[in-house]
């Protein structure tokens, strides 16, 4: 219901929304109707997974402009306003993306994640986000044509989904970023991103991003980028104590790469992998 509210709420009205349940067993369609009634469109169908709901309802929008938004996420007031102006001034660029706040269940604030971290200056940056895809789908505003011309979210991947369609944007558009927090998401939960297969659907992406980025990007950095992917793995398998997969990810990221900050990664990634398999030795590893 928040996040409803909070797209009703925009200074800047948002003309269509569209709520693609997702297979809820919880009543959801009937407390919708009673709060919003036709100020939404609201559509139900069996549980196919975030990719299946959010190319539903862009399916389904008639506007120019796409902008998602998760049942546990919201906007502040200025987004649609402060997004909208900037892909009205920026008639070349695809998308545009904002800070966020990231708050915990009771909405105390955690942190802010920073598009300009990784996204210093707007335009063609394939090259800043094939280093670190993260996306946030709360903080993206895009064009009707994005979807026309790259497709969708991969509907063959369980998680990961945002990244990959982050990069395929990056591939064939200019990307801009608003330097301000228009979105608020709460972290902590167990949600897709804990699942054990994220990490083979995050080198799947990046595998792929790098393949087919053999002309926009130079090969150190596609290098770079992929044996980043294999060190976020091992570093997945020292915590899940799988430590025979964390030495093999090591390796393969040192055999993939030559940047000294990739072997450094590597020798700290082995040296974590040490003291857990020491300290699951004496007993304390759960601790």
């Amino acid at each position: 219901m928040r996040a409803i509210r909070s797209a009703l709420a925009q200074t800047r009205a948002v003309e269509e929304i569209i709520v693609v349940d997702d297979g809820s067993t919880d009543g959801t369609g009937e407390a919708l109707a009673a709060e919003f009634g036709d100020r939404i469109v609201y559509v139900r169908q069996a549980n196919a997974g975030v990719s299946a709901a959010r190319n539903r309802g862009m399916a389904m929008a008639r506007g120019r402009f796409f902008a998602l938004l998760d049942s546990d996420d919201e906007w502040m007031p200025e987004k649609t306003a402060r997004q909208l102006e900037f892909l009205e001034t920026h008639a070349d660029f695809g998308m545009v993306l904002c800070d966020v706040e990231r708050v915990d269940r009771e909405g105390r604030p955690i942190d802010r994640f920073r598009r300009r971290d990784v996204i210093p200056e707007d335009g063609w940056v394939l090259d800043k986000v094939l280093q670190d895809p993260a996306l946030a789908p709360v903080s993206a505003m895009f064009r009707r044509e994005v979807v026309a011309d790259i497709g969708g979210f991969d509907e063959a991947l369980a998680t990961a989904e945002d990244l990959d369609f982050h990069l395929r944007v990056a591939s064939k558009w200019p990307i801009g970023v608003v330097d301000e927090v228009l979105a608020r998401a709460i972290r902590g939960h167990d949600g897709l991103s804990s699942l054990a297969r994220t990490y083979d659907d995050y080198t799947r992406v990046i595998e792929r991003a790098v393949a087919t980025a053999e002309n926009q990007v130079p090969l150190a950095d596609r290098q770079r980028a992929l044996a980043a992917a294999y060190l976020r793995n091992a570093r997945g398998a020292v915590f899940d104590n799988r430590f025979r997969d964390a030495w093999r990810w090591t390796r393969k990221a040192k055999r993939t790469s030559s940047d000294a900050r990739i072997a450094r990664d590597a020798r700290s990634t082995r040296m974590l992998a040490l003291k857990r398999m020491l300290l699951n030795l004496l007993g304390r590893g759960h601790r």
